[in-house]
């Protein structure tokens, strides 16, 4: 089959946001495109597909016995635990992701939220704009106390290539590196490998940066986070589910430990009565909405990605 006479179906486009031209794709065949696709409709709009393009859209079982034409799955992000990939390979249909593209971008936003988390930085803004500071006697202002990165220890739970990364920029700014390795097969890094109990009893700041599987769901919860010192802070920039977000509104609000940031959660978009959203000491608290990924350079590598993988 020729390319041109591809049927290609990318189900969500809208999850590589507006500014992101699909021209590219559109060359490659009969291309169709849906901002997104509700559960009850992905079969019929795969019914003829050749080639299927994801990024949070279920295709299951079902899905797959049921689109006769299907030869690939191309999953527009690196996790795939959307796809029943058992059912696809019995199908002899390809699933391909994309791995890598977001790295720096997460990184970035790994390090932007916990600076804004440990300074301060939104409480000391709204001082300015709300007129404290014209109004104060000083030119400074301790209402807030902050320290510095330098000698502190981070330790880094899943040592993959964001994790290395991000170790890389912690050291720059003069920090201890610690991990723990959730696969339990990463010893190839220049740091401290350690289980997790003596991660989190020794970290000043803990960052997420793990797949989801069934050793990772729910892995922070209300027995870790008591194991973390007082002061230290938390930071998931890697899969919602890893922390039980109940739990750490708890630890939040009783003082078990100083602060989180988190950038993903169990559910997504999150719930209005998430208890997230209802913590007592919410300048403790810093939320995001799933942008560490979303950077422009990012999501161009990541189209750049599917294009490739289609031609192939």
């Amino acid at each position: 089959m020729e390319n041109s006479e591809m049927n290609i179906v990318f189900l969500d486009a809208e999850t590589l946001g507006h500014d992101i031209s699909l021209e590219e794709l559109e060359s490659l065949g009969n291309f169709v495109k849906y901002s997104n696709t509700s559960s009850e409709n992905v079969l019929h709009r795969l019914k003829e597909a050749d080639i299927a393009i994801v990024n949070k859209t279920r295709i299951t079982a079902e899905i797959i016995s049921a689109c006769p034409n299907l030869r690939l799955i191309c999953v527009a992000a690196t996790g795939m635990n959307n796809i029943d990939l058992e059912a696809a390979a019995k199908a002899g249909i390809a699933v391909r992701n994309v791995a890598g593209y977001s790295t720096d971008s997460v990184v970035q936003l790994t390090y932007g939220i916990l600076f804004s988390l440990m300074m301060h930085i939104s409480c000391f803004d709204s001082f300015v704009k709300t007129g404290g500071y014209s109004r104060s006697t000083i030119f400074t202002d301790y209402t807030y106390t902050f320290s510095e990165l330098s000698g502190k220890r981070i330790g880094i739970i899943g040592m993959g290539a964001i994790g290395k990364k991000s170790a890389a920029v912690g050291m720059a700014f003069g920090a201890d590196i610690v991990y723990y390795s959730t696969s339990g097969k990463n010893n190839s890094v220049p740091y401290t490998r350690m289980e997790l109990d003596e991660l989190l009893k020794t970290s000043d700041i803990v960052l997420v940066h793990a797949p989801l599987n069934d050793k990772t769901r729910n892995l922070i919860n209300a027995g870790k986070l008591k194991l973390m010192k007082p002061s230290a802070l938390l930071v998931n920039t890697g899969r919602g589910p890893i922390t039980n977000e109940a739990d750490l509104a708890e630890a939040i609000d009783s003082g078990t430990i100083a602060g989180a940031a988190l950038d993903v959660f169990s559910k997504e978009p999150l719930p209005e009565n998430s208890p997230l959203l209802s913590v007592k000491h919410p300048d403790r608290l810093i939320l995001t909405p799933h942008i560490a990924w979303a950077s422009i350079e990012s999501r161009k590598r990541l189209l750049h990605e599917i294009v490739e993988i289609v031609k192939n």
